[in-house]
Order: C-alpha cells, then sequence, then structure tokens
C-alpha cells in the first residue's frame, strides 16, 4: 500500500464536446470525455496530493483555449497545481506573444511540443524550433519531451544539448520497445541524456509500450534498472499517464507496480520519487 503523498506528473483531461482531439477518432476505448470526476475514481484510495495536467493534442490552434480549460477546472481542484501546454515554438522568436500569454498563468509551468508525431524526422533539429525550445526560461518554462524511436532519440540528444538553459523532462521513459523486448540503443541514449544535468526522466507509461493486459512487472524492471541507474534518484519523477494508461492497465496497478518495484529504496527516495522530485521540477507550491 502506498503510503507517501503522490505528485501526478503526467494527468491528461478532455471534453470532446468542448475542444477538438483528433487523435481520438483512433482510440475509441478512451475517447469520450475523461473529466476530474473520472480521474477521482480512477485513483480512489490512492493519496494524490498535487497533479500536473499535460496538454492532449487538441487542435493546435485551440491550445490558448485548452490552457484556460484547464485553468477552469483547476479553479474546482486546486491539487492541478501545473499546466503544460502547447505552444507554436517551431516559429522560433515570433513563438515570443502565445509564450508570454501562456506564461501569465502561474499555474503553466512548461511546454509540450510533441516530436512523437511529426512526419519530419528532423523536426526538432529546425533552428526555428530549437530557437523556440531555447525562448523558454525567458518565460519560466520547461519542456516536456515525448518522442518514440531510435532516429528522435538521437535528433533530442542533439536537440537538448543546443538547449543548456532549458529543463527538459522525458515522457514516458522515451517509449522503448518494451513489448519487443528491445533495450537498444534506447538504453544507450538514455545513459547519455542523463549525462546532461538539464535533464529529468518521467517515469511514466511503461504498460502501454508493453504487451496491453499481458505484461508483468518482470517486462519492466530491465527497463526501471536502466533508467534508475542512469538518472538516480534525484531526476525521476512518478506519472500516471491517465487515462492513456488505461489501454493497458489500470491507474492502481501501474502506481502499485513502481511502488513494489521501489520497495527496497529508503524511505526519503521513494519519496523523490513520487513526490519531491516532480516539486522541484515542476516548480510548484511548497
Amino acid at each position: 500500500m502506498i503510503d507517501l503523498p503522490i505528485v501526478d506528473t503526467h494527468l491528461h483531461l478532455w471534453d470532446p464536446q468542448l475542444l477538438s482531439y483528433p487523435w481520438l477518432a483512433g482510440e475509441p476505448a478512451i475517447s469520450s470525455p475523461h473529466l476530474l470526476a473520472d480521474y477521482a475514481k480512477a485513483t480512489a484510495g490512492l493519496p494524490i496530493e498535487r497533479m500536473v495536467f499535460v496538454q492532449c493534442e487538441a487542435e493546435f490552434s485551440q491550445f490558448q483555449a485548452e490552457a484556460d480549460w484547464v485553468e477552469s477546472q483547476a479553479q474546482q481542484d486546486p491539487r492541478i497545481q501545473g499546466i503544460v501546454t502547447w505552444a507554436p515554438l517551431e516559429l522560433g522568436e515570433a513563438a515570443r506573444p502565445a509564450l508570454a500569454k501562456l506564461a501569465a498563468n502561474p499555474r503553466v509551468k512548461g511546454i509540450r511540443r510533441i516530436i512523437q508525431f511529426e512526419t519530419d524526422t528532423e523536426f526538432c533539429l529546425n533552428p526555428d524550433f530549437i530557437r523556440g525550445v531555447q525562448l523558454l526560461p525567458e518565460y519560466g518554462l520547461s519542456f516536456d519531451l515525448c518522442i518514440k524511436g531510435d532516429i528522435q532519440f538521437a535528433n533530442t540528444l542533439t536537440l537538448v544539448r543546443q538547449c543548456p538553459g532549458v529543463q527538459f523532462i522525458l515522457d514516458h521513459i522515451g517509449k522503448p520497445f518494451i513489448k519487443e523486448a528491445i533495450r537498444e540503443p534506447w538504453a544507450t541514449h538514455i545513459r547519455a541524456l542523463a549525462t546532461l544535468p538539464n535533464t529529468f526522466c518521467k517515469v511514466s507509461g511503461l504498460a502501454n509500450e508493453a504487451a496491453w493486459n499481458a505484461w508483468t512487472p518482470a517486462d519492466l524492471q530491465p527497463y526501471l534498472d536502466t533508467v534508475f541507474t542512469a538518472f538516480g534518484h534525484d531526476r525521476v519523477c512518478f506519472g500516471g499517464d491517465w487515462p492513456v494508461c488505461t489501454l493497458a492497465t489500470t491507474y492502481r496497478t501501474w502506481a502499485e507496480t513502481l511502488w513494489t518495484y521501489a520497495a527496497a529504496w529508503n524511505h526519503q527516495q521513494r519519496r523523490k520519487l513520487f513526490h519531491d522530485n516532480a516539486i522541484t521540477f515542476y516548480r510548484l507550491e511548497h
């Protein structure tokens, strides 16, 4: 039983009746509204102290509307202390007005511009995009990296090295091919990323990269071992990835799987993973 307060660094909420999410057409199992009441049911009995909302790929033109809607949700549940939103970083210097407006909300802590879905494998190496990322510290914002595959990971390393002033967090441990039991070159890339001091790793979404509804903790262990060996205990954060996680598991099963994995750790180490590091990275209220 988890006996520490949890900061969930990866919460999704959406209402397709209010905003458009084109990708949900391909995921009918989770295409209905997923709101705070649903999250409360999914996490019943778990000590969720705070949450960080992460953008849900609403139609890009609606990114400000999504941020505003999530702010309204935070008014209902003040445990939402962070918002990671989309922004047109590929505009480079021209992204400043959008960033300024987003950052005017103190709850907005970071930007996620999903690299995984880009058809151009070198999207994150575009000079304007790199410049857009480099602007983030001026607005007090971090960057969530969402990638998959060797080429994207290699290019992401190049991006991060060109943005030493930006705080990065890798979503879903970089989405390794767990179902196929493939660990390289992902593991090599993880170790390389961890050598860069401005990087954290979000331990989330592992079940979704494994065999849905058929995975075991043993399937995840080598990937978790690699992450914690590389990043240590000070730069890792728990993420629930609800409701996307429900395609492969329940929220409770995922949280308890990670808790069991960390059973041999001391109290402080477990608290860093499930609570303290999230507050540090996303600059949440103490």
